[in-house]
């Protein structure tokens, strides 16, 4: 491979890598603003004006923490488990597109970690892959309420993992990619999927809340009756690592719904700004207007978070199994009877 590319490459890593570790610190902050604006209370704002060095402060917190461990005979899965946690959340982001393509030293450099045809059965692969790091670390606990935590989770993740890969069914057979390149490509100007996958996206929104252990769907981490839930038993950075997860995965899978069905970088009048003022400035503009919709959509994940009490765990379940699997299933029939009629009308000629 060029070295040029290897460089290139690199750079778009460490610099998404960083982009998500701050949009993860950040929104730690986030959530805590917004639940004290709903709550019509203040929130944080000693460390820093308003409150911007908390996260820092936090992190600096979690580092000078105690480290103890349980009395555990699985002492080395009991530090994998929070790192497969973290690694899995980070990894997801290595195929999807930030912005077309910036031209800069005579060279057209493409704005995304890897370009692969295959992007959406890498992302659920990695998704499959993500429960073992909740699994193991609520085992090698040595603790029943972290196992429960975990078996809960496990369950729940699987459950709706199927909805959801199930959901998307429908969107690839109209797109007709698995590319997420080629599916962002596809909806520009205002073509976003959402105006054609509606029901696609609805249930893909509702899994997205379950693939993050979000409210409602925080059973794992149940206060009420599992004190913490899988990671009880955890203190200092592994625990920072489990919760950097979550918020890792948050931002990550609002950049997904964004790119599937909201046409991620794309934005009305793209093809009129590269024209006018540029392939640099025009890209600039795409990554701003993707991070907007990101934005709205962790803004969305935390208002209902601070909204809406959590699901019973038998609800949680009917919910899954018997709502939203039978829901991906006919919308993936309707839209093979849409496909089917409208290629059949071309074979006829109208």
């Amino acid at each position: 491979m060029d070295n040029t590319i290897i460089i290139e490459k690199s750079v778009i890593i460490l610099v998404v890598f960083a982009i998500t570790m701050v949009m993860a610190m950040y929104s730690t902050l986030a959530e805590r603003k917004i639940a004290a604006w709903l709550q019509d209370r203040i929130g944080p704002n000693r460390a820093g004006k308003g409150g911007l060095l908390q996260p820092l402060a936090d992190g600096m917190k979690l580092f000078a923490k105690e480290e103890f461990e349980p009395n555990t005979p699985n002492k080395f899965l009991f530090y994998v488990g929070p790192a497969i946690a973290m690694s899995t959340a980070l990894m997801t982001s290595a195929v999807i597109p930030w912005g077309d393509h910036f031209h800069l030293f005579g060279r057209d450099i493409i704005l995304q970690a890897s370009d692969i045809d295959n992007a959406m059965l890498y992302i659920f692969a990695i998704l499959s892959i993500g429960v073992y790091g909740i699994m193991i670390g609520g085992w090698a606990s040595n603790n029943k309420f972290s196992l429960m935590g975990a078996v809960r989770a496990g369950s729940q993740m699987v459950s709706y993992e199927i909805a959801m890969g199930l959901s998307i069914i429908a969107l690839l057979m109209m797109t007709g990619s698995l590319s997420l390149r080629e599916i962002s490509l596809q909806q520009e100007g205002l073509k976003w999927n959402v105006f054609y996958q509606p029901l696609s996206f609805l249930i893909f929104l509702i899994c997205s809340f379950a693939e993050t252990n979000r409210t409602p769907f925080d059973l794992a981490e149940c206060e009420s009756e599992l004190i913490g839930g899988y990671h009880t038993e955890y203190s200092s950075m592994k625990m920072g690592f489990y919760l950097f997860a979550e918020y890792a995965s948050m931002f990550i899978s609002s950049t997904i719904l964004a790119v599937l069905f909201f046409g991620g970088y794309n934005y009305p009048g793209m093809s009129w700004a590269v024209e006018n003022w540029g392939v640099n400035i025009a890209n600039v503009i795409g990554i701003g207007v993707l991070f907007a919709k990101i934005c709205f959509f962790i803004f969305f994940y935390m208002w209902v978070r601070w909204t809406i009490p959590r699901f019973r765990y038998d609800q949680l379940m009917h919910l899954g199994w018997k709502i939203l699997i039978p829901l991906s299933i006919l919308n993936i029939m309707i839209t093979g009877i849409v496909i089917l009629r409208h290629e059949l009308l071309a074979f006829l000629g109208f």
